[in-house]
């Protein structure tokens, strides 16, 4: 669980928004890394006159070069300072409580750059308050939804920190709309980027899954067979024969892949590896609906997720009542949303956490499903302790303690009300 008390305090003003030439001579924490914004972002404050300390987090990135590399990039467009910061850890426990929850947004969209970056902020935020630093700084746009995540965690965690947020300065703006410009100015400084005006689209990745949007993504006309997967391939070049595997979780948490037993880390590497080779997770396209009121088109990968996350869903099927499956239903949308929409420390979320608590301490046993062209079928359920399930009381044959009769007082208790409704005249035909 992240930490949600890094700061006890009295209440603080809400700040008004800096622009650059305010920041001369302070030190401004900058959560970067090392691509094009942050480099531009990097070089640009250091020209106004500010002192960069730049931190770029270790979450798992299946697509990263390399930290020594990022830390050079960031040294040579002018940081003071570049420091890695380790939380895959953390990630990987976020993680689990979005599956655990199902907290997937809108379609089938399982916030894992949402949920990463309560991750980021949180340890940039616990790392300013070591070094006695006040000024936040980040490269989201002013049109998505990550600006609401960074502004809004960093002021639940430290209502005293102080953001500054370059793409909404009009300072920065006058220099720098869009990417053709940043990539020419880090071009003429000698930064060693690696965007070109060429590349297609962006992509923002950590261990939980990869977000690709921008460029020819933001054209419905583009199909999502456009990206070049990072994390597996498409369903159309997945092996023409299915491929089984099970989970076994405990208390909520996988544990076992094939019945070997594996740390969390290794555990969704993983299952990161073999569902991705089967197309599962990989390019699922979605028009979703961001939280500043506008759509957005994004592709994401994410097969470990989609894995075990599937598993996850197919063990509550056997585990929840009908009233207690109605409340999932409804924890779990909240839980989604809130990540989404940059609410992912406050109130409601904590609470809508602890009430899924029960049910995962209830989420044991083995599910084993069948992958073929990114579908996830289900094939077997084994050693489910708490199932309610009972082959013999569904069943349809005469066993089981239910008698069908039964059913008779049932149904004769029910249509009272359903003839009710029809003397009253309030069922339409």
């Amino acid at each position: 669980m992240l930490s949600r008390s890094l700061f006890k305090g009295a209440p603080v003003e809400v700040s008004k928004a800096i622009s650059a030439p305010s920041l001369r001579g302070q030190t401004v924490v900058l959560a970067a890394s090392g691509g094009l914004d942050s480099c531009t972002i990097t070089r640009w404050l250091t020209d106004q006159g500010a002192s960069v300390v730049c931190c770029t987090l270790d979450l798992g990135q299946p697509d990263e070069e390399g930290f020594d590399t990022i830390k050079e990039r960031l040294l040579k467009a002018g940081a003071a300072e570049v420091v890695i910061l380790p939380a895959v850890d953390e990630l990987l426990s976020a993680g689990m409580q979005v599956i655990q929850a199902q907290a997937w947004y809108e379609g089938r969209y399982w916030n894992t750059t949402g949920i990463a970056r309560y991750v980021l902020v949180s340890a940039i935020v616990s790392f300013m308050k070591e070094r006695g630093y006040t000024i936040f700084s980040h490269g989201a746009t002013g049109r998505g939804n990550d600006q609401v995540r960074f502004q809004l965690a960093a002021a639940m965690l430290n209502p005293s920190i102080t953001v500054y947020a370059p793409w909404r300065d009009p300072a920065f703006l006058s220099s720098f709309r869009g990417r053709a410009e940043m990539i020419e100015f880090c071009q003429s400084q000698g930064i060693p980027i690696t965007a070109s005006k060429d590349k297609p689209y962006s992509t923002d990745a950590n261990i939980l899954g990869l977000t690709h949007e921008a460029g020819i993504l933001e054209f419905l006309e583009t199909a999502p067979t456009a990206i070049s997967p990072i994390m597996g391939v498409h369903a159309t070049e997945a092996p023409n024969s299915p491929a089984q595997i099970s989970i076994t979780f405990k208390k909520g948490v996988p544990v076992a892949i094939d019945g070997e037993e594996l740390p969390l880390r290794e555990l969704f590497e993983k299952a990161n590896r073999v569902a991705g080779q089967h197309g599962v997770g990989i390019a699922a396209h979605l028009v979703e609906n961001r939280f500043v009121g506008i759509k957005s088109r994004g592709v994401y990968e994410a097969p470990g997720m989609e894995l075990l996350g599937s598993c996850y869903g197919l063990l509550l099927e056997l585990i929840l009542d009908r009233r207690a499956r109605e409340f999932f239903d409804v924890v779990s949308r909240q839980v989604a949303k809130q990540i989404y929409q940059g609410y992912w420390f406050d109130l409601a979320t904590t609470m809508s956490l602890r009430a899924l608590d029960p049910i995962a301490e209830l989420a044991n046993g083995t599910i084993a499903v069948t992958m073929y062209k990114g579908a996830v079928r289900y094939s077997r359920a084994t050693g489910i302790e708490n199932s309610l399930y009972d082959p013999e009381q569904s069943s349809m044959e005469a066993v089981g303690s239910f008698d069908h009769a039964d059913s008779e007082g049932l149904l004769r208790v029910l249509g009272i009300s359903a003839r009710a409704l029809a003397i009253a005249g309030q069922v339409r035909e």
